[in-house]
Formats: structure tokens, sequence, C-alpha cells
């Protein structure tokens, strides 16, 4: 119950993010989220020990995100100049290792800009846009549950996530392919049809790997879920795992189209 309560809500605060907030309120609200997501990954990275100062990445993050969700993007070298500085300085100064320094690296991109990505669909492409990404993404995540427990038998990556099934990442693919290029021929009708499918694939297959990338992350720190933040659903990080991956697949063909 506490689980389909929360659900419920989320959604309905996501719906009401994508249909009633301006532009400004979706890349604030996306740094927000960006934000907490990139806390969580940078717990999880450090889960075994005292975690060090990393207050400089979460706003790595937030600029990332920010930079990514304008209408005119700023320079991505003096970004990518600041993110490699501060790799030196936990290197070199505070001790880490070059491993350690490397996740944080990677936490702007894996985390601040597809959200900024998604944040500028939004603008882009408008609520319907948003709405089709996120929906798609919801469709493979059902299509792939419900076929990998009717049809399931062979693992599609045992050693990460037991549970995922190779017949249920093609039924996900299946059925959310279909879906976008029914919902997306609507939202884009000069659109070919070949080019939705592709699309519909692409936004699939990388929502499985950002699925199974973050499940790698949790299982290499030892939790279950990224945090307990949502009731029943863990953290924010869990929620959007796959949206990571998927959201510049999508993004690219809007920003290509319009």
């Amino acid at each position: 119950m506490t689980r389909l309560l929360s659900g419920v809500i989320l959604g309905a605060a996501a719906l009401a993010a994508i249909f009633y907030l301006p532009p400004i309120g979706v890349r604030l609200l996306a740094c927000l989220v960006a934000a907490l997501a990139a806390h969580e990954y940078l717990t999880i990275l450090h889960r075994d020990g005292k975690p060090p100062m990393i207050w400089p990445v979460l706003l790595l993050v937030v600029a990332t995100c920010w930079w990514m969700s304008a209408a005119a993007h700023g320079d991505l070298l003096l970004l990518l100049l600041v993110m490699l500085a501060w790799s030196a300085v936990e290197v070199l100064w505070r001790g880490l290792t070059v491993e350690r320094a490397a996740a944080h690296f990677l936490a702007p991109w894996y985390i601040g800009m597809p959200l900024g990505m998604l944040a500028a669909v939004h603008a882009a492409g408008g609520r319907m846009a948003t709405l089709l990404l996120i929906a798609t993404v919801v469709v493979s995540d059902s299509a792939q549950y419900y076929t990998g427990r009717m049809f399931g038998r062979r693992p599609l990556a045992p050693t990460i996530s037991p549970k995922k099934t190779i017949e249920g990442a093609i039924g996900g693919v299946v059925f959310a392919m279909a879906f976008l290029m029914i919902v997306g021929g609507r939202l884009f009708p000069d659109a070919a049809l070949i080019s939705l499918a592709l699309i519909g694939l692409a936004v699939v297959v990388l929502g499985i790997c950002g699925d199974l990338f973050e499940s790698r992350l949790k299982r290499i720190a030892g939790v279950k879920d990224s945090s307990s933040l949502i009731p029943g659903h863990g953290g924010v990080l869990d929620r959007i795992d796959a949206l990571l991956f998927a959201t510049p697949a999508l993004y690219l063909y809007v920003v290509g189209y319009l």
C-alpha cells in the first residue's frame, strides 16, 4: 500500500510539473533532482568509508544540468576544464585514488547532463515530448516485467540483476517501440516511421543499460536501494536510472527534428 500510494503521489507530482511549471521552473526542478540523485550516487560510491568533501561535485552536477537545459549553451570546454581541475585537486591534494576521482568526474555527465537534456526537451518539444519520453520508459519497464514473468527463461545479466531476462528485454523493446511509433507519429507527423522505430529502439536499449548500470553500482556497494527517500521505491536515483541513459537519445532527435 505504501509503495502504491507513494507511486501515485510521485506520478501526480511529475505530471503537474510537466504540464504546469514554466520552463524556468522545470529547469530548477531538474537541478534539484540532479542534486538529490548525485548525493545518492556519491553516497553509494563511498559506502565503504567516510565520504570526502562532496559539495564541489554536487555543484558541478547542478551547473552541468543548468548549462545543458539552457536554450543557448555556454562553452562546454570551460565546464570540462573545471571538472578536470577538480579531479586533479582530489588526486594530488586530497589524496583520493584515481578511480574515486574518475567516479566523481563521471557524476556531472551521468546525472547532470541528461537531466538538463530532459528540461531542454520540455523547452524545445513541449509538454507532450517530455511526457512521450517518460511514458516510453514506463511502458518499457512494465513490458519487461510482465513479459519476463510470463515468458522469461534466460537471464539477461545474472551477475548484475538476476530477475531480468532476455525475453523480458525483448518484450520491452517491442511494446515500447510500438508505443513510441504510434504516439510519436502524432507528435511528429512529418517524421519517417523508420526514424521513430530507431529512436524507440535507442530509448529502450539505453534505458535497460541505465537500469543495469545503477544495479551494478548498488551491487558493488552492497546496498538494495540508492536511499530510502521515497517510501517503497528507494531513492531518486532508483526512479530515474533508466531515464538518465534514455534521455539523450530523444533529446538529439527533438533537437534535430525541430
